[in-house]
């Protein structure tokens, strides 16, 4: 009976099963007959997952609130306690904790001062008495949560948003019955200064603005520079039409919005793209594609746009003819004139593109009133004026208060603002290989943050012209003219000519008779925010490299006076940074001589004097004119200066220029001081043994840099922050030194001039910086330079003999009597090697000068540098991939107005609120994986590391795996160490606190004995400007980590590094009387090989030398130990001493885990590279807004005081003793020199100055490994006093 029971219970289970259904969640619908069909089918079902990370994200945010309630309710707190404080007590002497549900939670408080807090124990105890504070929140499992305290030195300031603009403060109601007189108030300066933000920033409006962009701006805004936030959609638009016009249904218009944008490759975000966008979109109907034609619906989007074109002028393109007069050299009554077409111009109306601009969605966030943005670092300190945006700069707040005061239209009451135009343009080939080429102008939008603007996806590039090649055709109106008598070098220059007259023709067409009307008169327009507002353009910079800002200027190319913007003569270009070329620059700026001009064109086109002939170059070669008129000057004459507006190029004038220059003499001296090349080999293979950092700022370096094939300016960059490792003991003393003080200053120089946010005080050390390289330059031309005899480079002599060869087979008659000579000609030329000299008669260097004066008038370097202009250039390549390549320009300007109607649409999609609310913040990605943890990109952590639980380890494992190891030596009690003085709140000072007793040990346990293993450590860190960025760690790659040092006092290290061995989380609980959370805590921490600063090695700016440091040797119990992912500032590059070499002895363990699996040994030392990013110099140097000013310090602030005093340094003699110095140098920069004419030219102390870099780095007083390298970590007594007592053997960093 039991047996016929259990059959019937067994049936009727399985029928149950068999009739059960297993459904996913109700958006999706769909049922299983199974578990594991459903399991199948969740790992695929979008929605399922697109709802799980609805449902994690919400959790996050209810954590969030949760935090931001305690932290409310601790402020309260505090609120009270300060009220019961007697007068005259500091009401900040007690700060509230903040609690904490977690160990490894970034958000910590700072400690409260001790001597205050006891000052106020009673006042804070009978306040507590009166106002009891609530009871401290209690965690899950019932426990109260824990208090975790971080020193304040240690504290991550989020970036912080501006203080909104004050409300005006209006007058009292006047009471009672008597009348008001009427009285007149005489407005001087309506100056509004806005509240501080913690980071000290304020700004200083002329007047009160009637729009701030920045007043709805929050701090997650700020956290992802690299982040293209769409702009809030405007309630105006230039498009009348909803989706899906002009297509028949909505998924023909998916579709056609999919193949319009995006990438034109196969790849796989461009699927998944697809699919998320169009497939499963809930309009999207595949029936519907019944007879799909790609190219028949664009051409259907053309038409409908042609014919509201027709119906209403916008801002669509416009194609024309260029007419460019070519003289022909003819004189008396016949005419000197030819008026010669080029065809296939296409450009723009830029007033119809300031409408549609200014009207549409990204004006919501355009600065329309001009600011002075102010930095009070502390409150006894000075306000410093912060150079940036091109808004809150001196030209465009000077330009602001003329328009001002210009006359007011006639019944016009209507606001005068300002379009800020900052124009762009440069010829470029579209293919690798081939003919094809464009010349487009942009146009941006000044009035537009930078950090926007600079992007290539923010769609705030404005195409607005393409200039058409000269036809080859020309060459035979050359031919033609003065009956073929013209000699090949006239033509040429008539060439040049007709060049320039093209530029000037193109801009004519776009300087419109309605442009000059609005840059006089304004144009009235409803701006995004609904009020209508009188816009005035202004141009104010244009950008391009050198041969355009020639064809612009409309002078000489590198003529006797080179410079667009002064008259300083060709043959003092090498007196840069003197007082006399200062002097110079600012009496004698550029200007256009319209009378010269006029006249030198009466000679040629009237008197068939040549473009180059001796009567036009008497008159315009002073000046380094040309006989083309100026269209800027001639048509804004008295408004406009284009002279001025063409601003510094830092791409091609610096990093393809002088460092350029500079690099490739350094190859030649390598050629030159060792023969055979071996020096060059050694570069080569240094180079590539530099390691890379970050996602792409240092890359890895090809095979043999020395050749530089296809090097891009980014890479000349990269060679330039990593060259002084690099060429460090190639060249024999005392050339060595002074090349690397050289690159040293190239290399600071360089950091200065890109700096993204400038102070009056970083700009002083850029107009130093820029005196002292002029002198280094100087001093290597005549002291290193000259004692070498240089030669050609292969690449160099091979470039040569081609052009040699193939002006030779262009001037040869290829008559039938002169076959001879053409198949002469055809031949090789003998590949003689020439010598070549190091060149400071360059343009180039001649620009460096003018950084600091156009940063303080047109804000910093980044916000009109050409490297935009080139990014820009990718978006036209991209499009001419979509072309069949014939009449290519003409096809890219349908796909880009495609693109651009596309986006637009894109964006007015974004304002429904459930789209808007997934792609509001910065850190909640698009194109992520549902299934990603939210919290990998959300900045506003410190850091981020994966629970994963892939890559679990027995504790035990470590020392059972490397038994002899020294990394694992005690693996198991410094670990308990680390985790138990965090448990207990101890303030980090670099000790793994090894006082602790085992019983004390014991009360930390790590469940199942396991810790697991993760591949990356993320972190984020407020960078100099107040923005947000994220380094990754990863112990196989990009592994050095640099913490702020717990070191106080006089020499005291700025930072320590450590080299991250192993990223780990572990459950832990901790039991004992002492213990403040008796739940199971996750916990964070890092593996680490600690570095030590060098034994005898200064550094600094005033030395030039990189901070130095090596690896603890093993010997030392500090050598390896455990990190608080929390105190991680940043990553950090560190390259080999390649000079010190590589030794075992720092770790006595053939294959150890404190090594990489494929290494033996390891680099005696490394340097740190300071010039890595801006923000690390700017780490080192001080003065970041972003970072914390208590605890920054100068780097040279830690050197020693007899450096201070401005002596020599025995280290330095070998950089440019004996050197002599220019006369008039020593001349003109007589009190430049004072402080530092005992290091350029002094020999008292010769003896003491043959001190070589490698003995100070093993001095005799260095620790029992016999290395050079002392361990910051050893709180060892009589350590120390060995250790700070002397100064000389004391490395401070």
């Amino acid at each position: 009976m039991r047996w016929q029971s259990l059959l019937l219970i067994a049936f009727l289970w399985t029928l149950y099963v068999g009739m059960r259904k297993y459904s996913c969640i109700k958006t999706c619908g769909r049922e299983f007959t199974d578990q594991h069909s459903l399991n199948l089918h969740q790992n695929r079902c979008v929605t399922a997952k697109n709802a799980e990370n609805v449902s994690r994200q919400t959790q996050i945010e209810a954590r969030k609130s949760r935090k931001r309630r305690k932290l409310e309710k601790a402020e309260d707190a505090a609120k009270l306690m300060s009220q019961a404080l007697p007068d005259g007590s500091s009401s900040s002497a007690v700060v509230p904790d903040v609690e904490m549900g977690s160990v490894s939670d970034s958000a910590m408080d700072l400690d409260p001062d001790p001597d205050a807090a006891a000052a106020t124990t009673d006042a804070a105890a009978a306040a507590a008495a009166r106002h009891p504070s609530p009871s401290p929140p209690l965690t899950e499992s019932g426990r109260h949560t824990r208090k975790t305290r971080i020193p304040a030195r240690f504290a991550d300031n989020l970036p912080a948003g501006p203080v909104p603009i004050p409300n005006p403060v209006l007058p009292p109601a006047e009471s009672g019955a008597g009348r008001v007189l009427p009285r007149v108030i005489l407005i001087v300066r309506d100056t509004i200064r806005t509240g501080m933000n913690k980071f000290g920033l304020f700004r200083e409006y002329p007047h009160r603005p009637s729009y701030d962009p920045d007043a709805a701006v929050m701090t997650n805004e700020l956290l992802r520079p690299s982040h293209t936030a769409a702009a809030d959609p405007s309630p105006i638009s230039t498009d009348s039409h909803s989706p899906p016009w002009p297509f028949a249904n909505m998924s023909i218009y998916r579709l056609m919005q999919w193949f319009n944008s995006g990438s034109s490759l196969k790849s796989a975000g461009e699927v998944t793209r697809l699919a998320a966008e169009v497939i499963t979109a809930n309009d999207f109907d595949p029936l519907e594609l019944k007879g799909f034609d790609a190219q028949r619906e664009n051409a259907r989007f053309d038409r409908a746009q042609a014919l509201e074109a027709d119906d209403l002028p916008g801002d669509g393109w416009v194609k024309d003819d260029l007419v460019i007069e070519v003289p022909t050299g003819a004189r008396g009554d016949v005419a000197g004139t030819e008026h010669f077409v080029i065809p296939d111009f296409f450009h723009r109306d830029i007033v119809e593109m300031i409408k549609s601009t200014f009207s549409g969605a990204a004006a919501r966030q355009f600065h329309l009133t001009p600011f002075k943005r102010l930095w009070k670092p502390s409150a006894s300190g000075p306000e410093e004026r912060v150079h940036d945006e091109l808004y809150a700069s001196d030209a465009w707040i000077d330009a602001h208060e003329k328009l001002q005061r210009q006359q007011r239209e006639p019944g016009c009451d209507l606001e005068r603002v300002i379009a800020g135009l900052m124009f762009w343009s440069d010829a470029t080939h579209l293919t690798s290989f081939g003919t094809a080429k464009a010349w487009p102008i942009y146009l941006f939008f000044g009035n537009q943050s930078k950090y926007d603007r600079a992007k290539p996806s923010s769609g705030a590039c404005h195409h607005l012209a393409y200039v058409p090649s000269i036809p080859d055709k020309i060459q035979s109106v050359f031919a033609r003219l003065a009956g073929g008598l013209f000699s090949r070098k006239r033509k040429d220059s008539l060439l040049t000519h007709c060049r320039r007259e093209l530029m000037q023709a193109a801009w004519s067409k776009l300087l419109t008779p309605e442009f000059l009307k609005a840059y006089y008169h304004g144009i009235v327009i409803r701006c995004a925010d609904g009020i209508i507002r009188r816009v005035f353009p202004r141009i104010f910079t244009y950008s391009a490299d050198y041969p355009e800002k020639v064809l612009l200027a409309t002078i000489k190319n590198l003529g006797q006076c080179p410079c667009p913007r002064c008259l300083v003569l060709k043959v003092d270009i090498d007196k840069m940074g003197l007082t006399s070329d200062m002097r110079t620059r600012t009496a004698k700026l550029r200007g256009y001589f319209a009378e010269k001009v006029a006249l030198a064109r009466e000679f040629v086109y009237n008197r068939g004097i040549a473009v180059t002939g001796a009567a036009v170059e008497r008159i315009l070669k002073p000046f380094s004119l040309v006989p083309t008129t100026n269209v800027f000057a001639e048509k804004l004459a008295g408004a406009f200066d284009i002279h001025c507006a063409l601003v510094v190029d830092l791409m091609h004038e610096f990093e393809l220029g002088v460092f350029k220059d500079v690099f490739k003499h350094l190859i030649r001296l390598l050629y030159a001081a060792v023969p055979g090349g071996n020096a060059v080999i050694e570069l080569n293979e240094r180079f590539r043994q530099v390691p890379s950092f970050g996602r792409d700022t240092i890359r890895r370096f090809s095979n043999n840099v020395s050749e530089m094939k296809k090097l891009a300016a980014r890479d000349f960059e990269d060679l330039l922050q990593c060259s002084i490792p690099v060429f460090e003991g190639l060249l024999p003393s005392p050339y060595d030194g002074a090349v690397r003080k050289l690159l040293y200053r190239l290399a600071e120089w360089h950091a200065l001039a890109k700096l993204r946010m400038h102070t009056d005080s970083t700009l002083d050390l850029l107009e130093s910086a820029t005196t002292e390289l002029g002198r280094e330059m100087r001093s290597f031309r005549k002291g290193t330079c000259a004692q070498f005899q240089t030669m050609e480079l292969p690449g160099e002599q091979a470039a040569r003999a081609r052009r040699k060869s193939r002006k030779k087979q262009d001037s040869t008659d290829l008559s039938a009597h002169s076959n001879r000579s053409a198949a002469a000609a055809r031949k090789p030329s003998s590949n003689k090697t020439e010598g070549k000299q190091f060149n400071l008669i360059t343009y180039k260097f001649h620009a460096l000068a003018d950084y600091v004066k156009t940063i303080r008038l047109f804000g910093t370097t980044d916000s009109y540098t050409s490297q935009i202009g080139e990014l820009a250039h990718r978006w036209i390549k991209r499009l001419y991939s979509r072309t069949n390549k014939k009449n290519a320009i003409e096809q890219i300007t349908r796909h880009e107005r495609r693109e651009t109607k596309f986006r637009q649409r894109r964006e007015k999609e974004l304002a429904d609120t459930e789209l808007r609310s997934k792609t509001k913040h910065s850190h909640h990605g698009g194109n992520e994986s549902p299934d990603q943890d939210p919290l990998v990109d959300d900045a506003e952590v410190h850091h981020y590391i994966s629970d994963s639980r892939n890559s679990p380890h027995e504790v035990t494992s470590f020392t059972r795996n490397f038994p002899d190891d020294p990394a694992t030596k005690d693996f198991i009690p410094k670990l308990k160490n680390h985790l138990l003085g965090r448990l207990l709140n101890c303030e980090f000072d670099g000790d793994e606190m090894s006082d602790f007793t085992d019983a004390e040990r014991n009360t930390v346990r790590i469940v199942n004995n396991r810790v697991y293993a993760v591949n990356t450590l993320r972190v984020n860190y407020t960078t100099y400007d107040v923005r947000r960025e994220q380094d990754c760690m990863n112990p196989r790659t990009h592994s050095d980590v640099m913490v702020r040092s717990p070191e106080t006092g006089p020499g005291a290290s700025q930072f320590w590094y450590a080299r991250v061995l192993g990223v780990f989380h572990a459950n832990v609980y901790h039991s004992g009387p002492s213990a403040k959370n008796r739940s199971v805590q996750r916990m964070e921490f890092l593996w680490v090989r600690w570095f030590g600063s060098a034994i005898g090695y200064h550094s600094g700016s005033k030395r030039a030398r990189l901070p130095k440091v090596g690896f603890v040797p093993d010997t030392d119990e500090s050598a390896f130990g455990f990190l608080d992912p929390s105190l991680v500032i940043r990553g950090c590059h560190l390259i080999p001493a390649f000079v010190d070499g590589r030794t075992p002895a720092l770790l006595n363990c053939t294959h150890s885990a404190g090594r990489a699996a494929d290494e033996i040994d390891d680099w005696e030392a490394y340097y740190v590279n300071i010039f890595v990013d801006r923000d690390m110099f700017m780490r080192f140097l001080g003065g970041g807004v972003g970072h914390d000013i208590s605890v920054q310090r100068r780097y040279d602030a830690d050197e020693d005081t007899e450096l201070r005093g401005g002596e020599d340094d025995p280290q330095d003699s070998d950089s440019n003793a004996d050197y002599p110095m220019d006369d008039d140098e020593n001349e003109d920069d007589s009190e430049e020199l004072d402080a530092d004419r005992s290091e350029d030219s002094g020999s008292e102390d010769r003896e003491d100055r043959s001190v070589d870099d490698s003995e100070e780095g093993s001095g005799s007083d260095s620790d029992s490994s016999g290395t050079g390298f002392s361990s910051d970590l050893d709180n060892d007594t009589d350590g120390a006093e060995e250790f700070f007592t002397d100064d000389d053997e004391y490395g401070a960093l």
